[in-house]
Order: structure tokens, then sequence, then C-alpha cells
């Protein structure tokens, strides 16, 4: 702990204002993974309960469990059963999930993008301590006796290195953390779509089916 502290101590400056980055970063992070993962489990609890519905072509049961609940997946398919029924056009139910997808997709991925900005800041402060201390390392030499000027120089350059070790630090775990999310949003997305389209076949199933029945009959 003491080591930690000392190499903080020594970098500077520009050591607080890259932690500052981080917690900022780490507490965004961390609000939208424990979002997704609420996201994830309400969807999957949704979608476990209203497919045995759907599959029975029971919409109007479907329609209500929907209408019901706050899940992004019940939002999505809503949207489609409502019009089922109503429009005989198959594009047109899609066209409705499709645009309902499109206000979805922008929540999921709210904030995600600052996780990757300030993993990036980090970096590029690292850097810029690095150079300022660089600089000032460089001014004190240059008024040290010639003896001194050497070791004074080297000592100068390791603490300024300081920096650009701490911004890499913590810009690789913002980074992956970043990887994580979009990863995770991805999959989000994925299973939407998935449900989406296997509602969508149900639909158009059973609408097949209600129109062959008089025929056959």
């Amino acid at each position: 702990m003491d080591s930690i502290i000392n190499f903080y101590q020594l970098g500077g400056t520009f050591m607080h204002p890259i932690l500052l980055v981080f917690a900022i970063g780490m507490a965004i992070a961390i609000e939208r993974y424990l979002k997704l993962m609420v996201v994830r489990k309400a969807n999957r609890s949704m979608w476990d309960k209203l497919y045995p519905v759907l599959s029975e072509g029971n919409f109007e049961a479907a329609r209500e469990m929907t209408e019901g609940n706050n899940s992004t997946i019940a939002h999505l398919l809503n949207a489609g059963l409502e019009l089922q029924g109503a429009v005989r056009r198959r594009d047109d139910i899609e066209i409705a999930m499709e645009e309902t997808m499109m206000e979805i997709i922008p929540q999921l991925e709210k904030r995600t993008p600052y996780v990757a900005l300030f993993s990036n800041i980090s970096t590029l402060l690292g850097l810029l301590g690095t150079i300022m201390g660089l600089i000032e390392a460089f001014n004190a030499v240059a008024k040290a006796n010639p003896s001194e000027k050497a070791d004074l120089l080297s000592a100068s350059i390791a603490v300024a290195m300081n920096t650009t070790a701490f911004g890499l630090i913590v810009g690789i775990p913002l980074l992956i953390t970043y990887v994580v999310l979009v990863s995770k949003t991805s999959e989000i997305v994925d299973s939407l779509e998935m449900a989406s389209v296997k509602t969508l076949s149900i639909i158009t199933k059973m609408a097949k089916r209600k129109t062959s029945a008089p025929n056959a009959g």
C-alpha cells in the first residue's frame, strides 16, 4: 500500500485528474453493467412466459401480458401485437417493431461510449503529464551543477513516466470494460431481434391458418 501511495505522489499533479477520470468512467461502467443485467433478466423472464402463449395463438392474452410489463422485450412485441388482427400485411407489423427497436437500442447504449472516451482521456492525460514533467526536468537540469545533471535528469524522467504508467493502468481496464458492455448490449439486441422474428413468424402462420380454414371447409 505504501508503494502505491508513493507511486501516486511521485506522479505529480496530473495523477489527480487521471484518478478522477477513472472514478467517473468506472461509475458509468458499473451503472451500465447493472442496468444491462436487469434488462437481460427481465427480458428472459418475460419471454419464457410469453412464448408459450404466443405459440398457442392466444394473441389477446399476449397483448395483456406485454401491456402490463415494463421490460424492453414486452415493449417491442407489444408494438407488433397491437397491430395483429387490425392489419393483414406482415410488413406493417414488422415496420412497427423495427421502429420500436430503433427507440430501444439508444436506451441500451446510453452512456456506454463515455467509458471508451474516458479510457482515451486517461491515456492522453498520462502522456501529457509525462511531457510536462520532462519539460520541468530539462529546465531543472539546465540550472543544475554539471556533476548533478545526469542523476537529476534520470530521476526526473523516472518520475515523469509515472503519469504515463498510471494513465495506462486506468485506461486499459476502462477499455476492457467498454468492450464487455458493448458485448452485453449486442447480446440483448440479438435476443430482441430473435424474439421479434419468432413473434412475427407465429403471427403470420396463424393468419395463414385462419385464411385457409374456410377454404378447406
